[in-house]
């Protein structure tokens, strides 16, 4: 290749760039001018950098995806024309691409014979050829820029099991291939009305790689989504990509969408109740989930934790409200500029719309708090009188930087990186610390990770002490912790108990271990990240959900009963 600016380059672009904070206009794509054509979006990092047209027709001589689009500077890609033939029955016949990377044209043209793909290459007027071998059914696919060829995978995942292996070649650099896991129905709630999607987790497999995707695919078994969490990446189609769409991956008959005013903007989420109740105003429990882009189900790995704890407490006949983080969803506010301390406020603003609902008891009200969730509800429950109690789940016991440590410890135990390689990793995380907690020594760091942990909410994460907030929390706490969690180890749920009960005129605690299950309350054989992808069941522990409603029906009795 003449240039370093192939379409494959592209993608490493793609992938290492910096956040992007905003950009005030997104350039339309060219049009497509063959029929059907469907607008998407391509978001880095949540902000929106592109869009992409796609159409894909059928043919006496089989299928042809054709696709345009441009992404936005630093980018700075056009896609005129990207086109796949393929024959009836999905063998690659020929690749077509005819654009501009950063302002300099380029056109490739890959022609398949049996196993054989070449490919006719110019950069700048500099023409090229290159051969190379590939499966004789391998489907052809750019790498992160343009993703309108993924409407083959998308064929082809109609008929592949779990398990199966699609080989893949991305023109014009090599082979790699991908895994397919397991499917699941979802459906997505847009303005137009709910879509009935299909997600199917994959891994890609570039050379050593391997790289956690999901592809969501419509009834008529069209692409309406890829996302790529560890690169940022999410594609998806224009009426899912609106942010009053959302995903519901669990619902219950009389759901209730509901809008809660915070502090200077709207906090969106669902009310689930009873299916049937004698009492006219019910106790209730406020779900909070845990870092990142939590939204109200906290969707991880293909599990809503949060929407299946709230399905069986409100089975236990409870009033249950969780919501979208701010900035995430159909929430307001700017996720960006919050701290710990913020979301705090955001559910305080919860638990104080629910203590002015008719149908609810404003003297039994529950915070529920899962990993990061259970450090705000703590720091909640700690200013907030209205909370009668408070149960985290894998909450951290010791500071968050202390957890931030003892995490990467762990995942240093298992890596076959040499000595020396690990200590300078804990040495940066070291000056990381130093720098986010102490405001020196930014220096010190490197730009791009200064872009990543400058923020108030890993400030304020690495600053969180349960030792200093669990003084002023005077209702009863309820510990559940997962054996075999290895992201905030059992211990510590030991160490949240022993400060628990050093609490002046201590309230009761309780702490539940259940053993075989996650970080994400499954059931695990080793607990690790790695194997979260490939666990089979994705319903939290019966022996959780139990836990908690035992404890909120012990903790919110009904009034006849008294404590």
């Amino acid at each position: 290749m003449p240039s370093a600016h192939s379409i494959c380059a592209v993608a490493a672009a793609l992938i290492l760039m910096a956040p992007i904070t905003a950009f005030a206009q997104i350039i339309p794509a060219p049009p497509v001018q063959e029929i059907g054509g469907t607008t998407y979006r391509l978001f880095l990092r949540g902000a929106p950098i592109g869009s992409e047209q796609i159409a894909l027709n059928r043919t006496a001589e089989g299928w042809t995806i054709v696709s345009s689009g441009r992404l936005a500077a630093p980018i700075d890609v056009v896609g005129r024309r990207v086109q796949v033939r393929y024959t009836s029955d999905w063998a690659p016949l020929e690749f077509l691409f005819d654009g501009s990377v950063r302002g300099q044209q380029q056109s490739i043209r890959t022609v398949i014979e049996g196993t054989t793909a070449k490919s006719e290459i110019r950069v700048a007027g500099q023409p090229t050829e290159k051969t190379d071998t590939i499966a004789a059914d391998a489907l052809l696919v750019l790498p992160n820029s343009f993703f309108g060829p993924y409407e083959a995978l998308a064929a082809r995942l109609r008929t592949a099991a779990p398990g199966a292996t699609i080989a893949m070649y991305c023109v014009p650099q090599g082979r790699f291939s991908i895994s397919v896991g397991e499917s699941a129905p979802e459906q997505i709630q847009t303005p137009d009305g709910m879509v009935s999607t299909r997600r199917t987790h994959l891994i890609l497999r570039p050379q050593s790689a391997a790289i956690d995707t999901d592809l969501w695919t419509d009834q008529s078994g069209r692409l309406v989504r890829i996302s790529i969490p560890t690169q940022g990446i999410e594609f998806v189609r224009e009426d899912v990509a609106a942010v009053s769409s959302r995903t519901v991956p669990i619902s219950r008959p009389n759901d209730e969408p509901v809008k809660i005013p915070g502090n200077g903007f709207v906090l969106a989420g669902t009310l689930s109740r009873p299916t049937s109740s004698t009492e006219k105003r019910l106790p209730a429990v406020v779900l909070v989930g845990g870092s990142g882009a939590a939204d109200r189900d906290e969707m991880v790995f293909g599990v809503p934790i949060l929407g299946q704890i709230a399905n069986a407490i409100a089975d236990a006949g409870f009033i249950v409200v969780r919501y979208d983080k701010r900035g995430i969803g159909q929430s307001g506010g700017r996720a960006e500029a919050a701290s710990l301390g913020d979301f705090s406020e955001d559910l305080r603003a919860v638990v104080k719309w629910l203590t002015d609902r008719k149908d609810v008891d404003p003297k039994r009200i529950a915070v529920v708090g899962h990993s990061e969730g259970g450090a705000v509800a703590l720091m909640a429950a700690a200013k907030d009188k209205r909370i009668a109690g408070v149960a985290v789940i894998a909450a951290n016991g010791v500071t968050g930087a202390e957890l931030v440590l003892a995490q990467q410890q762990h995942l240093l135990e298992k890596s076959t990186m040499p000595a020396e390689e690990k200590q300078a990793k804990v040495d940066l995380q070291k000056r990381i610390h130093e720098a986010v907690i102490t405001g020196t020594g930014w220096d010190r760091l490197p730009a791009d990770v200064r872009r990543q942990v400058d923020n108030p909410e890993f400030q304020s994460i690495l600053l969180n002490d349960p030792a200093k907030v669990m003084p002023d929390v005077k209702q009863p706490i309820l510990i559940v912790q997962g054996e075999l969690d290895t992201q905030v180890e059992p211990s510590n749920a030991d160490r949240l108990e022993t400060l628990a009960r050093k609490r002046k005129n201590a309230p009761p605690v309780e702490t539940v271990k259940v053993p075989g299950v996650n970080h994400l309350l499954v059931p695990a054989n080793t607990g690790e990240v790695d194997e979260y992808s490939t666990l089979p069941d994705k319903h939290v522990s019966a022996k959780v959900t139990d836990a908690i409603v035992t404890w909120l029906k012990k903790t919110l009795p009904t009034p006849s009963t008294g404590r």
